[in-house]
């Protein structure tokens, strides 16, 4: 009796062991996979032309790295950029037979996503809001911005009296030379008659010049496009 006792004890406890390996084994497959960080969070973290770029902070959404914006061609009309900002979107139209060498070169900007993820880093109530300068991704250099450029400045200049500072125009930033103008751009809350023969008006805000009016310094620029 204690002999078959002992047999039956040793089955039961192999079956009970392999009840719970099977139970086990079962649990595990029916788990959810581990969750992935969102696509979202995966910055852009440098330029096309291989710059590095800083992160966007956390309470601003990324740049998307999606494919190149087309380039224009002749064929195209006058070139719009499109800025997104955390506060709305900005339209602005060019003037590429006034000032076409300014407007090549910063569409060739857009089209790099050289202006992607920059901040705000001036704002005059009454007399502009200006941006364009790279150092603005790096808040440990903010002593320094409004000094910052693409490293190529237009060489030409093309400061035009067809086209005079008024609500909304849009002109290139030079640090006392129309022909060093480079990457930075204001917008002008108005008639700014002193600065017409010294700066290039290359465009004008056709939409969201209520948004521009809403922007302040440190505001992120999400993404700027060019549509013709």
């Amino acid at each position: 009796m204690r002999r078959r006792s002992s047999r039956n004890d040793m089955a039961a406890s192999v079956i009970r062991r392999v009840f719970f390996a099977v139970l086990a084994i079962t649990v595990v497959a029916c788990s959810p996979s581990p969750p992935e960080a969102p696509a979202e969070k995966t910055l852009v973290s440098e330029l096309a032309d291989g710059t590095a770029v800083a992160a966007v902070p956390d309470d601003e959404p990324a740049v998307a790295a999606d494919s190149a914006d087309p380039v224009l061609t002749e064929s195209s009309g006058p070139p719009i950029l499109v800025i997104e900002t955390a506060k709305g979107t900005i339209e602005i139209e060019t003037y590429p037979d006034e000032a076409p060498q300014s407007v090549e070169h910063i569409v060739a900007l857009v089209n790099r996503r050289f202006y992607n993820g920059l901040r705000i880093h001036r704002v005059e109530p009454g007399f502009v809001v200006q941006f364009g300068d790279p150092q603005t991704r790096d808040m440990t250099r903010r002593a320094t911005w409004g000094s910052g450029g693409s490293g190529n400045p237009i060489g030409v200049s093309e400061v035009n009296p067809a086209h005079k500072h008024r609500l909304g125009s849009v002109a290139l930033a030079h640090p006392g030379d129309p022909t060093r103008a480079d990457s930075q751009m204001y917008i002008s809350f108005g008639p700014q008659p002193a600065l017409d023969s010294e700066f290039t008006v290359f465009g004008q805000v056709i939409s969201g010049m209520d948004v521009t009016r809403t922007l302040a310094v440190n505001d992120v620029i999400r993404r700027v496009t060019v549509r013709p």
